[in-house]
């Protein structure tokens, strides 16, 4: 385990995209594909909307992170507020990922998460972050933040 300091506007995935800019459409047999604006970094996958609006990574396979381009806001939103009122940020990684237990929480359905996903507890917000682990195919990139601490405001 160890304490975040210092986030960029999106915990995981080096910040995410720039900004959105969808550009030139894909097309395969699924239908268009939309990049959904260029990485912060250098990463080893594009930041995407498939045709049916599901925001995601494209690395060596698809993973969809959220059903809709407004999940993925609101998700940067709540790993915002939350990092700001959290008395303690806990991050962890790969199988260490497994010991969480989500009993009592509730899924935070305002982030329509599908590869990444949120739930909220009686005093804290757990983030579990599988993108990377899904479209690399690197179980290891699977990542869990819990903000702990957290009053009703920070819920």
């Amino acid at each position: 385990m160890s304490t975040i300091t210092g986030e960029g506007p999106a915990p995981q995935y080096d910040g995410g995209p720039k900004y959105l800019d969808p550009d030139s459409p894909e097309a395969d047999s699924a239908g268009w594909w939309f990049e959904a604006g260029m990485q912060r970094t250098a990463v080893p996958y594009s930041f995407m909307i498939s045709p049916s609006g599901e925001f995601g990574i494209q690395g060596d396979g698809w993973a969809p992170l959220h059903a809709t381009i407004e999940g993925w806001v609101e998700s940067l939103a709540l790993a915002h507020h939350a990092s700001m009122w959290a008395k303690q940020v806990t991050k962890l990684v790969g199988d260490d990922v497994d010991g969480i237990e989500l009993n009592g929480y509730a899924p935070v359905r305002e982030v329509m998460g599908l590869a990444d996903t949120w739930w909220r507890g009686p005093d804290s917000l757990v983030a579990l972050y599988s993108g990377e682990a899904t479209s690399l195919d690197f179980p290891r990139g699977r990542i869990a933040v819990i903000y702990s601490g957290l009053d009703e405001w920070g819920l």
